[in-house]
């Protein structure tokens, strides 16, 4: 509807826009970050180079844009595959590898993006403040499952550095509440931690959650971006066994079920 009631030139800006994106990513694809030239898509698209900062002031609005892009539809496909996996009757365990699976096929089918995303920092650019809570987004889903574990002594000092964050950080609690709301709410005072933040109680549910979202997201960026670099070939491994693998350590670490 709001597209509909767009007038021409709107339309036409942002369909410029969306064609100046896609040559950016065609150029990400070829090469990375740093390969990037405004000259080169004006170039591509008929063009000035001042006619192509109407639409982006620069490369690093560009930038921004693709990042906020990629952050968005990466946290869309793990939104997805989260509700998918909720169906039925699967356990936490395979609800992580469910979760974890998604992550890699969407860096899997859109390398140059997931590279723009978690690759080497491109010189010079730092990115906007808000792309901070599009990457929460993508890794939300993980914090329901582990908010049900029972972290054993591996992990135990991992949990100790996520209570005094939760503590810490009103933003880093109001995270946690909204994909694990249950684990931010203390029930009973066994399940509170010691540690008491301005929002009051931290509960153990609520490290328990951040620190197997932040293991995850660590072991997920390990093995993901050694495949989608190449760095996996001519090894006998399939990413996803090595994977499935690691996710299954974690979740024996959580003592997920």
């Amino acid at each position: 509807m709001e597209r509909a009631q767009q007038g021409p030139r709107a339309r036409y800006r942002e369909q410029t826009r969306a064609e100046i994106k896609d040559l950016a990513l065609r150029q990400l694809a070829e090469g990375s970050g740093t390969a990037l030239a405004l000259t080169r898509i004006a170039k591509e698209m008929g063009l000035s180079g001042p006619a192509l900062y109407r639409y982006f002031t620069g490369r690093d609005d560009l930038l921004n844009a693709l990042i906020r892009d990629a952050y968005d539809d990466a946290a869309a496909a793990m939104a997805r595959a989260a509700a998918r996996s909720a169906k039925g009757s699967r356990g936490v365990r395979a609800r992580l590898h469910d979760l974890a699976e998604a992550y890699r096929a969407w860096a899997v089918a859109e390398p140059h993006r997931y590279l723009l995303l978690q690759g080497a920092p491109i010189p010079g650019y730092v990115a906007p403040p808000d792309t901070l809570e599009r990457a929460r987004a993508v890794l939300g889903p993980f914090l329901p499952l582990f908010a049900t574990g029972n972290p054993g002594p591996a992990v135990a000092a991992t949990v100790d550095e996520m209570t005094a964050w939760l503590t810490a950080e009103e933003s880093v609690r109001a995270w946690v509440a909204q994909y694990a709301p249950e684990a931010a709410e203390a029930t009973e005072p066994a399940e509170a931690a010691e540690a008491t933040g301005a929002g009051g109680a931290v509960t153990a549910a609520a490290a328990h959650a951040l620190a197997g979202a932040v293991l995850a997201w660590a072991q997920l960026h390990g093995s993901v971006s050694l495949e989608v670099a190449g760095q996996f070939a001519g090894m006998a491994h399939r990413g996803g066994t090595l994977l499935g693998a690691q996710m299954e350590l974690l979740a024996d670490a959580f003592g997920l079920e």
